[in-house]
């Protein structure tokens, strides 16, 4: 079967213009097609231009040249509410620092994004945030503000809320970054079944090549270029790949 683009980015570049009237290079010349059910991982150092890629990808930013479509369509040509509207309805995001609402209950944080719906989306918005939360495995702790619950807690919670619209398409910001191995793990296999099951598009921006390897296709980007890689040689060049290495030798 044939997959579908959901969205593709062609000769994308983005730069910024510095104090001095120079210019910063952040992403050069990228070309990329995610379809519908895919999952894709992009590794890079900090300051690569990985959360920039991320946020053009979800229509956050705008690149300084090249092209962005979303299902066929030109992002460019959307006006402001148009882009908005397909945003909001499409696009779920999960950031490594959560960006939950302080003193706002688990339901009120993930019940947030439909408060902007309309008919009866809007009126069974409690319901449908109670459960997703029960998805993520959270039911009991549904009237529980941010400050009464654990990091893993608090990234399932924001996983709900990303998801609660049923995006098409997931992005996942370092979604591991602030959990331990244990956590990340349950975060990262919550992640991929819920977006195996709604046939989402998933890109999981990382640093680590284990969350990375979850994915079914790889990239690295670097100095602003992005590029297929070998995960097991992206492995070999981790501290854990050479002292595996050198225990293998041993």
């Amino acid at each position: 079967m044939e997959l579908v683009t959901l969205v593709e980015l062609d000769g994308v570049t983005k730069n910024v213009l510095l104090p001095d009237d120079s210019r910063l290079e952040i992403l050069r010349g990228i070309d990329l097609a995610v379809a519908a059910g895919d999952h894709v991982s992009i590794v890079g150092r900090s300051g690569s231009g990985k959360s920039t890629l991320l946020n053009i990808l979800g229509m956050l930013d705008a690149p300084s040249s090249g092209s962005v479509s979303f299902r066929g369509d030109l992002v460019q040509r959307m006006g402001p509410a148009k882009l908005d509207r397909l945003r909001g309805r499409n696009v779920g995001f999960v950031f490594q620092q959560f960006n939950l609402l302080s003193g706002r209950s688990a339901l009120e944080n993930v019940a947030m994004p439909l408060s902007y719906a309309k008919g009866r989306e809007y009126w069974s918005r409690n319901r449908v945030a109670a459960e997703m939360l029960d998805r993520v495995g959270l039911s009991h702790r549904i009237e529980s503000p941010p400050e009464q619950l654990s990091g893993g807690e608090q990234q399932r919670v924001a996983i709900a809320r990303a998801l609660v619209r049923r995006p098409a398409l997931i992005l996942a910001d370092e979604p591991t970054g602030a959990l331990d191995v244990e956590t990340g793990g349950a975060v990262m296999t919550l992640l991929d079944d819920i977006a195996s099951e709604a046939d989402a598009a998933l890109v999981t921006i990382t640093h680590d090549v284990h969350v990375a390897a979850r994915a079914r296709r790889h990239y690295r980007l670097e100095h602003g270029v992005l590029s297929p890689v070998e995960l097991d040689l992206a492995f070999r060049e981790t501290a854990l790949g050479a002292i595996a290495e050198a225990e293998a030798g041993a």
